[in-house]
């Protein structure tokens, strides 16, 4: 499965760079995350607890990120198990590029998913997948604004709808932790 999208964000791109590496801004802004330890250099141990239709499942899993080109972006891989519940892995690209009112942040999905979690059908699926993503970038957006409020929008984007408000009603597709974040890519994949 392929899948690709972006979101805007309300900081800079520095900002949003160092928030995606950090984990334990991760490992609050991913829905269901209880763990995200860095286990060495551009590697990290996730755990997360998910209920998706009649199937609950603790995934583990590990992110290697490589093709690192701070702050614009890098790309990762992700392998990660719920026993019975099926298993995830892949790789996606992330960019970060700096625009007026923040940052766009950009994202490509390779993946492969099996188990029960893969039988649940694809409208479940998606609309937890979906629901998950809406979460985290919430969360994300609030953890970015307490830390560092909102970017100055700049005078062409006078009377254009807040920041905040243009980032919640931008339309994610299916796998969207997908991506979009590390952090999402973290939790999203683990549901597909």
């Amino acid at each position: 499965m392929d899948m690709q999208g972006s979101r805007q964000l309300t900081v800079t791109q520095q900002q949003a760079w160092d928030a995606l590496n950090d984990p334990e801004v991760l490992r609050r802004c991913i829905p269901g995350c209880d763990q995200v330890e860095a286990t060495g250099e551009g590697q990290y141990a996730v755990g997360l607890s998910l209920k998706i239709g009649p199937v609950s499942a603790r995934f583990k899993g590990k992110i290697t990120l490589s093709d690192l080109q701070p702050p614009s972006g890098y790309t990762l891989h992700f392998d990660g198990q719920g026993g019975v519940a099926g298993f995830g892995k892949g790789s996606a690209q992330v960019s970060l590029t700096p625009v007026d009112s923040g940052t766009t942040l950009a994202y490509t999905v390779h993946a492969q998913v099996g188990g029960k979690v893969a039988q649940l059908g694809q409208r479940l699926i998606d609309g937890a997948a979906r629901s998950l993503a809406e979460d985290f970038f919430k969360r994300f957006d609030e953890e970015m604004q307490g830390r560092h409020g909102l970017v100055a929008p700049s005078s062409s984007q006078a009377g254009a709808q807040a920041p905040g408000k243009a980032a919640r009603l931008s339309r994610f597709p299916a796998w969207a932790w997908t991506v979009a974040a590390f952090a999402v890519i973290a939790g999203v994949w683990l549901l597909r």
